[in-house]
């Protein structure tokens, strides 16, 4: 690892690791070629995608009653656990929402593990299972049942799905091991070069979960480092407009969203009974709405200048 310093620090720094490996492969060859092949195994199994391994589904009872779809996976990207006396490493995707025809609110979660850990619990995976219920608790403010279902599949849970919700993206080169021994030093040292650039700009939301007590003294999670961003809850208020008699026929949302310049960036639904804001990566707001409105009727108007939007709809 280099050291922070001026951009002249840096490539001096550059030169002499370049000098090193370059006085390397003329004495020791073979050494040479064993530590490339090293950091060019390693790199690749950092690119490795994860993959699905199983799935639950299991029942939202706060704040608002849903399904909640957990995508357990396998990924090469999460560090294995060093100690079983200490948290367990995940990696988790964004939490995303959307409706069944007709059935209610369900919200998919893919949590990321080091394949040796779902290895070890190949036979019986509860304590995944309970282990993956708490983190989504914890992480996204839900009280969950603790009762729940394996099922073949979830909703919005194709190959690009979880890809996309764990931020992972494609290396190029997909052929499987490098060959190093067609190549010369330079091509080596540049293979090696944009796999740790690619490693640098997609490190994984890489966090622990605390295991059992049986397993633990103490019990925490703690968020090592994160690329994947938790949304946070907006500033609302929501007004009930009634006419000179006090009868309900109108009803007023405005939700202060500083970070947001285009009304684009949002993605607005809205029901007869609750209404779902979203903001990629910034915002989440789900309310339940206290009177049966008219979806029909519903307009939505953003202003830019005070990054404000507004939100009427007419009641029954």
């Amino acid at each position: 690892m280099f050291s922070t310093g001026s951009t002249g620090d840096v490539l001096q720094q550059v030169d002499q690791f370049w000098s090193i490996l370059d006085d390397l492969s003329q004495d020791d060859p073979a050494a040479y070629r064993t530590f490339m092949e090293k950091q060019l195994k390693e790199g690749a199994e950092f690119c490795a995608p994860p993959e699905l391994d199983s799935c639950l589904c299991t029942e939202i009872l706060e704040p608002k009653k849903g399904s909640l779809y957990i995508n357990i996976c396998s990924w090469k990207r999460v560090p294995a656990p060093q100690d079983p006396s200490m948290p367990l490493p995940v990696c988790a995707g964004t939490l995303e929402t959307d409706t069944h025809g007709g059935q209610g609110w369900y919200s998919v979660l893919d949590v990321a593990l080091n394949p040796a850990v779902l290895q070890e619990s190949k036979k019986d995976k509860t304590e995944v299972y309970m282990l993956a219920l708490s983190f989504a608790q914890q992480q996204h403010g839900m009280r969950l049942s603790q009762q729940y279902t394996v099922v073949s599949c979830s909703p919005k849970s194709s190959t690009d799905d979880v890809h996309r919700r764990l931020g992972f993206r494609q290396w190029p080169n997909t052929s499987g091991q490098p060959d190093t021994a067609s190549q010369n030093p330079a091509a080596l040292l540049q293979q090696i070069s944009s796999l740790r650039s690619e490693k640098q700009h997609k490190e994984p939301a890489a966090q622990t979960i605390s295991r059992p007590a049986e397993h633990k003294k103490k019990d925490l999670i703690q968020v090592i480092s994160t690329t994947v961003v938790q949304p946070q809850k907006p500033e609302y208020q929501l007004e009930v407009k009634t006419d000179t008699v006090g009868v309900a026929h109108s009803m007023e949302l405005t939700v202060d969203l500083p970070k947001v310049c285009s009304v684009s960036e949002c993605q607005l639904r809205i029901s007869k009974d609750d209404v779902l804001l979203e903001v990629e990566d910034v915002y989440y707001l789900l309310l339940e709405l206290p009177k049966t409105v008219i979806e029909d009727t519903a307009y939505a108007i953003f202003n830019k200048k005070t990054r404000r939007l507004t939100l009427g709809v007419d009641v029954f």
